[in-house]
């Protein structure tokens, strides 16, 4: 009987060393298949942001050429102006009354608003003056 339950044991730990190897390989094999998924994953960011930082920097190219454009468009139509009124730049007396001008709308400006505020001030300290007159009579009526 000792040799049956020899053989018994051996072919239990076969079993068993087989079903510990089997375990092991299927919990191996989705961290394995893990790498190709990843990489691909990696590579398709980073074309993916590749493409979206060429079509920035086309964007860029364009609306920087753009400006250059009108800015050109815009000196040369300024170019022409001064020179058919003699007046290449603002100074002088023409500097002088446009500051005027300026300076007298802030100044009409910083009046209207400051005397908006103050009759608005007015009107609200008017108000609460009455409410706290109105709740002082509620609470305690003249007798």
């Amino acid at each position: 009987m000792n040799k049956g339950s020899t053989r018994a044991e051996s072919t239990m730990r076969i079993q068993y060393l087989l079903a510990v190897a089997g375990l092991s390989a299927l919990l191996a094999a989705p961290a394995m298949a893990q790498d190709p998924v990843k990489k691909t994953a990696d590579e398709t960011h980073h074309v993916l942001k590749k493409t979206g930082n060429a079509v920035k920097q086309g964007a860029k190219d364009a609306g920087s050429a753009t400006h250059h454009t009108l800015k050109k468009a815009g000196n040369a139509t300024k170019s022409e102006l001064g020179n058919a009124t003699g007046i290449h730049t603002v100074g002088g007396e023409v500097g002088k009354a446009a500051q005027g001008v300026s300076h007298k709308g802030k100044h009409i400006a910083r009046k209207a608003k400051h005397s908006l505020k103050k009759n608005k001030a007015e009107a609200h300290a008017d108000l609460t003056k009455a409410g706290k007159d109105a709740k002082a009579d509620v609470k305690k009526p003249d007798k």
